[in-house]
C-alpha cells in the first residue's frame, strides 16, 4: 500500500533503524519506542492483522530470533510482546526488552537520540549475526 508508512519502510522509500531482514519479515526500532530497544517485526507483504500472516508462525520465529538478539545485546530483565495492531494498519509485532523497574503494560514513549537508535539497532543487529 502506497500510504502505508511500514510499506514504504519495506520498500527503502521511508528511512529506519533496521536491525533484521529476510525474505519474508524485517524488524526496525519503533521510532517512538516505549523502551530502549523497542522493536517492531512487520511481513514485508501488507496484512493489516497479524492473524492474517500466512506464515504465522514463521513470523513468531521471527519474533523470537530478536527476542534471543536483544537478551545476549542488551541483558534485559524479561522481554513482552505488545500486537495491537491499531496505530497502523499493517500486521506488527512489538517486542519490548525491559528492565527491572519497567512493569507497566504499555509504557510512555521515551525519547532516545539518533546516536542512540543507531547504536542500539546496531548492538541488535550484530547479535543476530554473531548467532545467539
Amino acid at each position: 500500500m502506497v500510504n502505508c508508512v511500514f510499506c514504504q519502510i519495506v520498500n527503502k522509500t521511508k528511512p529506519a533503524y533496521l536491525i533484521y531482514e529476510d525474505k519474508n519479515f524485517l524488524a526496525f526500532l519503533d521510532i517512538n519506542p516505549r523502551v530502549e530497544g523497542h522493536t517492531l517485526v512487520i511481513p514485508k507483504k501488507h496484512y493489516q492483522f497479524i492473524y492474517e500472516v500466512p506464515n504465522f508462525s514463521q513470523y513468531w520465529q521471527v519474533a523470537l530470533k530478536i527476542t534471543k538478539a536483544m537478551r545476549k545485546a542488551m541483558k534485559p530483565y524479561f522481554v513482552t510482546y505488545i500486537v495491537h495492531g491499531l496505530e497502523v494498519p499493517h500486521a506488527h509485532i512489538h517486542i519490548l526488552p525491559r528492565k527491572v523497574n519497567e512493569t507497566e503494560f504499555i509504557p510512555a514513549v521515551k525519547y532516545f537520540s539518533r546516536v542512540k537508535m543507531v547504536e542500539i539497532a546496531n548492538k541488535i543487529a550484530q547479535a543476530l549475526k554473531n548467532k545467539q
